[in-house]
């Protein structure tokens, strides 16, 4: 069985890791470059970079950002946010990022997807989805614009035809479980596992250890990621990975 991955996820404002509710009272927190080499010498799998305010004026903080990290991580570096165009991921990839997250793009232009992976290969394109539960309970929606707009579209097509298209990796947000830091959304993170071969990262829900534990013993998903955890020094990457090793959950440590 291969490895299951913590993965850190950094919200970035001006070139500084924030962190709020709901993107609200953000407080500079610090350097995301030296935050991420703290969390590789913890024995992080993989770190996310999240531009929460990408514009074409911040283009050049985060492209610097990105070669900055490139050149003192050891561990795959993911970034996102306000992804929009191949030439986004061009620059993004040049700059030294292993990965790139595309949200909103991906589903006003599905073809972005497939753009991407035939140019740069499967494993670089990440697709984020942000989901919610219907009302009625009949399955799950689709949002975009930072979880404001509900495109009506359902989250298992979407699913599948992410992975159609050439997506290597889904980051599966549950806005249900966002914020509330009791656990992983583990029906819906099943749902998904069931129509789709390529990895699954859980994001959303994580309110410590046991819920990472939990979320690798009740669904086949491939990596979970959170932030505040890290962010507070409630828990350390190694603590996470004890933890789950003495659960016989496969990670790879430090030794």
């Amino acid at each position: 069985m291969l490895a299951k991955r913590i993965i850190p996820c950094l919200d970035i404002k001006n070139g500084q890791v924030v962190k709020g509710v709901n993107f609200v009272g953000l407080v500079d927190i610090g350097d995301p470059v030296e935050i991420a080499k703290r969390y590789d010498e913890q024995c992080a799998d993989e770190v996310v970079f999240l531009d929460i305010t990408a514009t074409h004026e911040n283009r050049d903080i985060i492209k610097d950002l990105i070669e900055r990290a490139a050149s003192e991580l050891s561990i795959p570096l993911t970034v996102g946010g306000g992804i929009r165009t191949i030439d986004d991921f061009r620059m993004i990839l040049s700059s030294g990022a292993d990965k790139v997250s595309v949200n909103s793009a991906a589903i006003k232009n599905p073809q972005l997807i497939k753009e991407a992976s035939d140019e740069f290969g499967v494993q670089c394109v990440v697709v984020a989805i942000d989901a919610k539960k219907r009302e009625d309970e009949s399955g799950y929606d689709v949002y975009i614009a930072g979880g404001r707009i509900n495109t009506g579209i359902d989250l298992i097509d979407w699913a599948k035809q992410c992975e159609q298209l050439g997506a290597g990796e889904i980051l599966l947000t549950s806005m249900d479980k966002d914020g509330t830091r009791d656990g992983f959304d583990i029906d819906m993170l099943n749902a998904v596992l069931e129509v789709v071969s390529i990895p699954v990262i859980a994001s959303g829900g994580c309110g410590g250890i046991d819920s990472i534990v939990d979320v690798f013993k009740q669904t086949n998903c491939d990596a979970a990621l959170a932030a505040s955890l890290f962010h507070y020094g409630e828990a350390t990457i190694d603590e996470v990975k004890k933890e789950c090793y003495q659960n016989n959950i496969p990670v790879r440590r430090n030794i």
